[in-house]
């Protein structure tokens, strides 16, 4: 490796040290996807229609949702240091048996790719994913995790973070969800663009049900 690639790669790794140290006292007021998008549309020539998203601290956030999406996405958010090895071990298993492919993406990953990384598949893409998410777990406590992953997640076609989901599927704000509510919206998150809360199918009703049992048994960073 050349001095100048060499340069390049130790200019990447402080900046990045530098951003995740950065948003460990600052809330972002977007995400780096949001920045893409608005990009490609002006290159494409095409409309951009901005996401809605509007920051709330944890504490204006409703229980109700943090207990769904801790149900629904990482149940063991608390034990792990940002990768579930015991989740990987179960999906590499599940491959093998369905040949049906399902993520591992713990809530520090996705904290990670929301906040920091556009929305693409490479293998690029998620080797920064996995710096990022060493990197934030190493500066920010669970509960900032938590806290940043909920108001920058994809949830649904220009809806980032939990007070804009809440706006577009219940007409309220993000405190004022009910265990319902809460578990509807945890329920379409694995892929918000195809399901939806306002109009929910049989799985993702069946996807509520479990997520409500399971919702008083996880406890809170």
């Amino acid at each position: 490796m050349g001095k100048t690639a060499v340069t390049v790669v130790l200019v990447l790794i402080f900046f990045s040290i530098f951003q995740v140290i950065l948003f460990k006292y600052v809330n972002p007021t977007g995400t780096v996807n949001m920045i893409w998008e608005r990009l490609l549309a002006k290159v494409n020539q095409t409309v951009y229609i901005p996401s809605a998203y509007g920051w709330k601290n944890l504490e204006k956030i409703s229980i109700n949702l943090q207990q769904a999406v801790l149900a629904s996405e990482d149940q063991r958010f608390l034990s792990h240091s940002g990768f579930d090895f015991e989740e990987m071990k179960i999906v590499v298993e599940d491959i093998m048996e369905t040949k049906r492919f399902r993520g591992a993406s713990t809530i520090s990953m996705q904290a990670a790719r929301s906040l920091f990384l556009p929305s693409s598949r490479s293998l690029l893409r998620k080797a920064t994913e996995a710096w990022y998410t060493i990197l934030i777990e190493l500066f920010w406590d669970k509960q900032r995790i938590f806290e940043i992953y909920l108001n920058t997640v994809d949830w649904g076609t220009e809806t980032v973070g939990a007070q804009a989901g809440a706006q577009r599927y219940f007409s309220c704000n993000a405190d004022q969800l009910t265990k319902t509510q809460a578990a509807l919206m945890a329920a379409i998150l694995p892929s918000p663009h195809k399901w939806s809360a306002k109009n929910p199918s049989a799985y993702i009703q069946k996807r509520q049900l479990r997520i409500l049992k399971q919702m008083p048994h996880m406890p809170l960073p």
